[in-house]
């Protein structure tokens, strides 16, 4: 199930899915990094001086980003509350790791 976080200038929705924030569809971020500790804040605040968060490459305010917040929480109890749900996160993160390590 997707949480609408907002629509764009452009149309497009910003959208939680599960773990995942999702432009228009398609995968834009895992999580939130705030606007003081981006290195391009300066650039971000010249252009939207009440952004917050980044998603990506989308500009959040405080409120946006507390609806990820409990979107992201929202879906942290709905995994610990099924084991099924908690092995593929696992399975998961190995995988990540894996790759990461450049093992295929």
């Amino acid at each position: 199930m997707a949480v609408l976080i907002k629509t764009t200038q452009d149309g497009r929705k910003l959208e939680v899915v599960g773990l995942a924030i999702c432009l228009d569809g398609k995968l834009e971020a895992f999580d939130l990094i705030e606007v003081k500790m981006h290195p391009n804040r300066a650039a971000i605040l010249k252009v939207a001086p009440d952004a917050t968060h980044m998603a990506g490459r989308v500009a959040l305010t405080r409120e946006e980003a507390d609806i990820v917040t409990r979107a992201f929480a929202d879906t942290e109890a709905q995994i610990l509350a099924n084991p099924i749900a908690i092995n593929e996160r696992f399975r998961l993160a190995l995988k990540w790791k894996a790759c990461s390590e450049g093992i295929e």
